[in-house]
């Protein structure tokens, strides 16, 4: 057999075959939801793209007998070690083949490049940090992904053990059904939580008050996950870019925020599941996708619950079952009949617990890697 063959994207032939591979890979598979090519472009642009002002990526294809057979890329990011006081690189958008020695030959360049600019430790999968999709899947191989979730083969887990890589941590994902909840109980939890506090709970602006809002909203989410596992606070521009990306499929009745005494001091962030519609697309919209994913948008029931916050003075108010409370309603409102809570870090005892009291089930694990 062919040695693997690693190579640098240096050009429009190698940025084509980067960005083409997984649709090749997943042919056939039902489950793989493909994105986008245009939003693929757009996060791969490091000359435009927000992120990469505080952040470097360098991408490589593994090639066996002439033809691509995996890609990484290789992320060292700068805002992430400055926060955190670490020397540490990651990597993301790894596709590839069953095969150990593609696996071992595209990781052993990523961690080659990010020992050269300084890093120590490693980590991955992001594509490309935390607060966009990330984690490799281990566990429910079964269903499609959500909306920025990610899906990858079974085999994935295996090369990575093989390639003396380990978990670092787990992110769980739980599904819950609309009719399994007991809204009565949730309201009057909520109502006894919030009973005082003075909290107005309200569905996010559009039109000219978007924007003012996303700036509030901005900076809860920066400080009310700043003391997570693996978190980097996303810059203003990022943050701005990232919805208005999804201010297109959003409903303002499941993106909520919380004020107290006329400040947003929390949000809730739930979105229909596009995925649903974007799996009949192919990953283009013209000419064909854009009408797709118009038709079956309609036919969408459920969401994923990505973001709850709350700063840190205000975590006593209630303020979070508010939320729960308010999204239920809101939900049932709207015909939504369930909806996936993700990601949950595994030490996260107060959500994990709160989920499966709700009557949330475990369904997903994706997992973060790592090589010291």
């Amino acid at each position: 057999m062919a040695e693997v063959e690693i190579l640098r994207v240096d050009d429009r032939q190698t940025a084509r075959e980067f960005l083409e591979f997984p649709y090749q890979l997943y042919r056939g598979n039902p489950y793989w939801v493909p994105p986008l090519r245009v939003a693929q472009k757009q996060l791969f642009d490091t000359r435009r793209h927000p992120f990469y002002r505080g952040a470097e990526m360098e991408r490589f294809l593994a090639r066996r007998n002439g033809r691509v057979a995996g890609r990484v890329a290789a992320i060292l990011n700068r805002n992430y070690n400055e926060f955190h006081g670490e020397q540490a690189g990651f990597f993301g958008f790894l596709e590839m083949e069953n095969d150990p020695a593609v696996c071992g030959a595209l990781l052993a360049a990523a961690r080659d490049w990010l020992a050269g600019r300084g890093a120590r430790v490693f980590r991955g999968p992001v594509n490309p940090s935390t607060n966009y999709e990330c984690g490799m899947l281990v566990e429910g191989f079964d269903s499609s992904p959500v909306v920025m979730m990610t899906y990858n083969p079974p085999y994935y887990p295996e090369l990575m053990e093989r390639a003396g890589w380990r978990k670092a941590k787990d992110l769980y994902a739980y599904f819950l059904l609309r009719r399994d909840v007991d809204a009565g109980k949730m309201q009057r939890v909520a109502e006894r939580s919030l009973a005082g506090d003075r909290v107005l709970i309200r569905p996010i602006r559009m039109g000219a008050a978007f924007n003012d809002d996303v700036a509030a909203i901005w900076q809860v989410y920066n400080a009310s996950w700043s003391r997570n596992w693996g978190f980097v606070p996303m810059t203003r521009e990022e943050f701005v870019l990232m919805a208005k990306e999804m201010k297109a499929i959003l409903i303002p009745d499941l993106v909520l925020v919380g004020e107290v005494k006329g400040r947003i001091a929390g949000f809730a962030l739930a979105l229909p599941d596009i995925n649903q519609a974007l799996i009949h697309a192919g990953g283009r919209l013209f000419p064909f996708g854009l009408p797709k994913i118009l038709y079956y948008k309609r036919t969408i029931r459920t969401v994923r619950v990505i973001a709850l916050g709350v700063v840190p003075e205000h975590r006593t108010a209630g303020m979070a079952a508010g939320f729960y409370a308010a999204l239920l309603e809101h939900g049932s409102r709207l015909g939504i009949e369930g909806g996936e809570f993700s990601w949950v870090l595994e030490d996260n005892v107060l959500m994990n617990r709160s989920l499966r009291a709700f009557g949330a089930a475990r369904y997903k694990t994706y997992r973060i890697y790592e090589w010291n």
